[in-house]
């Protein structure tokens, strides 16, 4: 194979002059430093925007618990006015129900007295005409009883008390 190598040929060859440095112009771009402040800038203006959007979130996030805990507590306070009338209507219908109870056992009693009075009224109207004859029957004997008493004719007296009986009707 074939070799080969790099030589130096010239070495006590001097350099050649220093460039020129010039001051340092700044570029319009702004180089690695002005890119950094933008950056930078960029950052801080991100992070004030957070920041307000923090803080508005926190003002509604306040704003959400104060009405959620006035709504728990109109909540509450319904439930408790709820729960109260509720128990007062629980308190009434127990009432009505204990009078509903004694307005029918009272009822009822009513309706057996009506019922005794009724059979009453009716054995009183089927025997009104025996009981009617019997009393007449009875007025007649103590009339002779008493003509009997007093002399008088017992077959005349029975004749004209049947006559008169009969007129009256």
């Amino acid at each position: 194979g074939v070799t080969a190598g790099f030589i130096q040929l010239n070495a006590a060859a001097e350099p050649g002059p220093a460039p020129a440095v010039g001051g340092y112009t700044k570029q319009k771009g702004g180089g690695v430093l002005g890119m950094i402040d933008r950056l930078v800038n960029d950052l801080k203006t991100e992070m004030n925007q957070h920041k307000l959007e923090e803080e508005d979130a926190q003002e509604d996030y306040e704003k959400l618990m104060a009405d959620s805990a006035a709504k728990r507590a109109a909540d509450s306070k319904a439930i408790a006015e709820h729960s109260s009338a509720l128990a007062e209507a629980q308190m009434d219908l127990s009432e009505v129900n204990d009078n509903l109870k004694a307005n029918q056992k009272n009822s009822a009693e009513t309706h057996g007295y009506n019922q005794d009075l009724h059979k009453s009224c009716d054995f009183l109207l089927e025997n009104f005409e025996t009981r009617e004859k019997a009393r007449t029957e009875e007025i007649e004997a103590l009339d002779k009883a008493k003509a009997v008493l007093s002399g008088a004719d017992v077959e005349l007296l029975q004749t004209s008390r049947s006559r008169k009986f009969l007129s009256r009707k």
